[in-house]
């Protein structure tokens, strides 16, 4: 079993910008002392709910300030970046990094972002598939040309290669996040592992993992790619003595910080949005996941892992909002969870 921690650089009422990503990255930097085994780091323009504009930036610094620890978006917006340039960065991060980074992609939602980056709502909506295709040739072959409604250009070569063998799946590791059955399908069909949100629980989740095995072998895929697909599961982690404590700390922090970031998304058409009620999405996290003394969420993760074959945890650590609370929580994440899953 693999376990991460999912960083938003989230900031909480009363805390600077500059607070929140000092926590991220300062959490990132434990999560490595503390023997996990990646950071995925989360992207959101405008908005309060994180911080962090670009999850590929911030992942290049912390490959740089770490020597182990793998690094991952969780997710990089594809439609509001172009595929090539994406691939491009995430090709310079693997090569440099010795293979330890991971690139996430998502659709993202129908916020402003599309409007202030030129991509406008038909990214969003019908965009998707053309831009990860773009983007997997681009991490797969030598060379690459586009012809579709988005991207049109002449055949250019891929410079760096993601790998200079060019062997099928070589380069770095492409997961993408999955919140509908669409999603599922473009996902299998490509043999690219899932990343499943937070905010759904187990029954959904294997589900959805069975989808994607139906899809995949019915699209040609081999046993062995699908045997082998690493799927990853976002929760919420809070370690304490007693579980009422956990909750406890999550209960007092996560409202308020959820309250004013979900507030804060605007929707570039002005779509009527229904936002979900901050104290009901926080008891919602703390019954689906990880949230309890040590032993507890030993056993959560184990029972997710067992119910939907999925073995990669990416886990939000910073629910307390604190920074020297993040720190304790990630260092017992490590040294009394971890153990309990070998």
């Amino acid at each position: 079993m693999r376990v991460g921690s999912f960083v938003l650089a989230a900031q909480f009422p009363g805390q600077g910008e500059g607070e929140a990503l000092h926590r991220a990255v300062r959490s990132a930097e434990v999560a490595e002392e503390a023997g996990l085994d990646t950071v995925w780091l989360a992207e959101h323009h405008f908005v309060p709910y994180g911080t962090c504009p670009s999850a590929i930036t911030l992942a290049a610094l912390l490959l740089g300030r770490t020597r182990s620890i793998r690094v991952g978006t969780a997710v990089s917006v594809l439609p509001t970046v172009h595929p090539v340039a994406l691939g491009e960065q995430a090709a310079l991060l693997h090569h440099t990094s010795g293979g330890r980074f991971t690139l996430g992609v998502g659709r993202g939602g129908p916020w402003v972002d599309l409007e202030v980056f030129g991509a406008g709502l038909e990214a969003y909506e019908k965009g998707f598939p053309e831009s990860l295709e773009l983007l997997v040739r681009w991490l797969r072959e030598s060379s690459v040309a586009a012809d579709g409604e988005r991207f049109r250009f002449r055949e250019v070569p891929v410079v760096p290669r993601p790998s200079e063998a060019l062997t099928e799946g070589a380069g770095p590791e492409l997961v993408v996040a999955c919140t509908s059955p669409s999603s599922v399908r473009l996902a299998a069909e490509r043999g690219l592992s899932m990343l499943l949100g937070m905010h759904v629980g187990d029954e959904e989740k294997a589900e959805m993992v069975a989808l994607w095995r139906q899809h995949a072998r019915a699209c040609g895929r081999t046993p062995e790619e699908i045997q082998g697909a690493s799927h990853v599961s976002a929760g919420v982690c809070q370690i304490a003595d007693r579980r009422v404590d956990a909750a406890e700390t999550l209960m007092k922090a996560m409202p308020g910080w959820l309250k004013q970031g979900l507030e804060a998304h605007v929707t570039v058409d002005g779509r009527t949005r229904r936002m979900r009620d901050p104290l009901a999405y926080t008891e919602l996290l703390c019954g689906l996941h990880p949230v309890g003394t040590a032993r507890l969420c030993a056993d959560r993760l184990a029972a997710t892992s067992e119910r939907t074959g999925i073995s990669r945890f990416a886990l939000l650590v910073e629910g307390s909002g604190d920074l020297a609370a993040t720190e304790e929580n990630v260092r017992r994440l490590g040294a009394e969870v971890l153990p309990q899953l070998v």
